[in-house]
């Protein structure tokens, strides 16, 4: 075919006013969406009563200039979401439930275009959400470098019930709000994304037991409570290069795992009629006691039982009660002032955790640590009742909901 001169200009002027109409449409909405269908309305898992979520359908609302528009991908179900279930403590109920979430861009508003550490983002990115701090509290205006102390932190599954609905990671769809934090994490599949989150915990009582000066290469390390936040210290331990580490659970099979992730020694409690012969173990494989112990269990007894563990000059971290499970007995003379512990307790994460966390993640697969096998069951949306009964009864280790 030929064209002529004419042909040519009007085929540009065609062109131009297209791309200015097409310009003009965009500027007016501030929106940026996927070609992807997004639909008018999507469920949501909400907890509506103690031990009762029921799956809702909400209208999806138009998002804002400041916010995101997520299509979840899977969350991980926490112990937090299981104490909630259980009982309400925190007073939220009606909420959707579901922190430890990942899923991918499908609608952004147009003054975001970058996440919490400036990495590009757009539509088609995976994400996960961090906290939301207030910047109004004395925790925040005289201790910005600990935001996790925020006295009004926000996060996603801990938000009650209001107008967006889709509060948390527990839904087809999640709005993030003005003021969020967030990460793309493009590089990593959906098992290591659910992981993300309970491993920022697990990094931030790290970082705190590191602010002791008693973690080295050679420490021996102790950690109790082979759930998914004491598997993943362990992860975590073992991938900055420790190698003398004990792990004391009461489960086989987490003990099993708790050695492929790293531990050098694994202790059965269950095995030993009383505190005195548990720690007459422990002082036989580290002769004097650990050097640094980690407690990651919510039970007040074997905080209790913890310091016996530790060596005189040693350290602790508590990180295992992010609820109140009840209060416990040490003799602070024997415990604490005659051994001279150094002890730290460790709070969530600090959103300057997670770019440590993704780091340390990618490390652990580079050194083939089967951190991926620590999600041992999935569930549909429909099913999380179910999927609640199975962490309840520690039939698993990380159960998580995943959106098929």
């Amino acid at each position: 075919m030929e064209l002529n001169n004419i042909d040519i200009e009007s085929i540009v002027k065609q062109v131009i006013s297209e791309v200015g109409v097409k310009k003009d449409i965009n500027t007016k909405n501030n929106i940026t969406s996927t070609n992807a269908t997004i639909p008018k309305s999507a469920k949501v898992a909400m907890l509506t009563g103690i031990k009762k979520i029921e799956v809702k359908e909400f209208e999806i609302p138009n998002i804002s200039d400041d916010e995101m528009l997520i299509k979840v991908e899977g969350c991980g179900i926490c112990g937090t979401d299981v104490h909630e279930y259980k009982g309400d403590p925190f007073s939220l109920i009606p909420v959707v439930l579901g922190h430890e979430g990942t899923g991918e861009i499908v609608k952004i508003g147009k003054n975001i275009n970058q996440d919490t550490i400036g990495n590009s983002i757009g539509i088609g990115d995976k994400i996960v959400t961090s906290t939301i701090p207030c910047g109004e509290c004395d925790s925040c205006l005289t201790m910005s470098d600990k935001d996790n102390l925020c006295e009004n932190s926000g996060i996603y599954g801990l938000i009650p019930d209001d107008d967006k609905k889709f509060n948390g990671w527990f839904s087809e769809y999640l709005i993030i709000r003005k003021g969020s934090t967030y990460f793309k994490v493009n590089d990593m599949d959906l098992k290591t994304r659910l992981l993300i989150e309970p491993a920022a915990v697990a990094v931030h009582a790290v970082e705190r037991a590191k602010s002791t000066g008693l973690l080295t290469f050679n420490s021996q390390v102790l950690i109790q409570g082979c759930g998914p936040i004491g598997l993943l210290v362990i992860s975590v331990i073992r991938t900055m290069g420790v190698e003398n580490i004990i792990a004391v659970d009461g489960d086989t099979k987490r003990l099993e795992m708790a050695k492929r992730l790293g531990a050098k020694h694994t202790v059965n409690f269950r095995h030993y009629k009383d505190n005195e012969q548990l720690q007459l173990r422990i002082k036989e494989i580290t002769k004097r006691g650990a050097d640094f112990a980690f407690q990651c269990t919510g039970v007040p007894q074997a905080a209790a039982n913890i310091w016996s563990f530790v060596k005189r000059g040693g350290g602790l971290c508590e990180v295992g009660f992010f609820v109140d499970n009840g209060s416990c007995s040490i003799n602070p003379h024997f415990d604490i002032c005659n051994k001279e512990i150094t002890a730290v307790g460790s709070w969530v994460y600090k959103v300057s955790d997670y770019p440590i966390t993704l780091d340390f993640l990618r490390r652990a697969k580079g050194i083939n640590l089967p951190i991926d096998e620590l999600i041992t069951h999935e569930y549909p949306l429909d099913k999380l009742n179910e999927a609640m009964d199975t962490n309840m009864k520690q039939a698993g280790i990380k159960i998580a909901y995943v959106n098929e």
